[in-house]
């Protein structure tokens, strides 16, 4: 794990822009930039003695997940809300392409055996299954915000399960929050800060000490895994990745435009993850 680096600010913004999309994971990003393992034990170390370097670790990549959650947030809303098949395609292609790079750092042809193959396959039905159960995607702007006590707790749990599964690849942080049904409230409060509109801060501060909670516990949880069964936790997390797609697919377009559009996106993201994928497996 190193020192501070100004380069992961870059990705830090990557992995906060991918969290506004639900489906799409910021571990599955960490994981495509090379920097999964050290931000999960760098997570897991806070309250350790290696606490001084994994601040200086995560310093910069939560400045550039910050800078995304506040730049893109409105952006992002919109592109959901108006966008939306062109939108996913572009993110559906960037799972894909990461597929073949999850193949060969897991080594699957030496190390998968039926056990292997028989955790992926639970991974894979298991997000499935939580795709065909959630709510309604829908983008639209919240009419108003609810801060009332009971809400609050309910923004604080639902923080504590969008970062454990935030730092899982495959399970998107906001598709959690789309399941609590809090999704829009969060990214809508997260817009109106930006714009200096400070009535949702009750919400931000909730769901922020949330995510705090749950880094720490699921970090720790995670590092034990990766370090005590190694391969058993990667057929685990290429399930889960493959297992996002349903989450992520939004359906076929309905025109022709919408098609060719949708198509360019699909291989745009699919190159993307694929030539960063060869690219990290070459720096490694």
């Amino acid at each position: 794990m190193s020192h501070f680096k100004i380069s992961n600010i870059p990705k830090g913004f990557a992995m906060g822009t991918s969290d506004l999309i639900p489906g799409v994971s910021g571990g599955t990003i960490a994981l495509l930039l090379g920097i999964y393992d050290d931000f999960i034990e760098a997570v897991s170390g806070v309250f350790s003695k290696n606490f001084k370097k994994s601040i200086l670790f995560l310093l910069p990549i939560l400045i550039g997940m910050g800078l995304a959650l506040g730049i893109l947030s409105s952006l992002i809303n919109y592109l959901l809300a108006s966008h939306l098949i062109p939108t996913m395609f572009f993110f559906t292609g960037l799972i894909i392409g990461i597929i073949p790079f999850l193949l060969r750092i897991s080594e699957y042809k030496k190390t998968y055996k039926i056990q292997h193959w028989g955790v992926m396959f639970i991974a894979i039905l298991i997000l499935a299954t939580l795709a065909f159960l959630s709510p309604d995607s829908t983008h639209g702007q919240p009419s108003h915000i609810d801060i009332s006590f009971q809400m609050l707790i309910k923004y604080f749990i639902a923080g504590i399960c969008a970062s454990s599964a935030m730092l899982l690849p495959g399970i998107s942080g906001s598709f959690v929050l789309l399941l609590f049904g809090v999704y829009s409230t969060v990214t809508y409060a997260i817009a109106e800060i930006v714009r200096f509109n400070f009535i949702a801060l009750p919400v931000i501060i909730a769901v922020g000490l949330g995510v705090l909670v749950g880094f720490l516990g699921a970090s720790k949880l995670i590092t034990y895994l990766i370090e005590h069964y190694t391969y058993l936790t990667y057929a685990a997390i290429l399930g889960l990745v493959i297992g996002s797609l349903f989450s992520v697919f939004p359906g076929l377009p309905t025109n022709g435009l919408t098609w060719v559009i949708s198509i360019i996106t699909l291989i745009l993201g699919f190159s993307a993850s694929y030539i960063l994928g060869k690219y990290t497996e070459d720096e490694a």
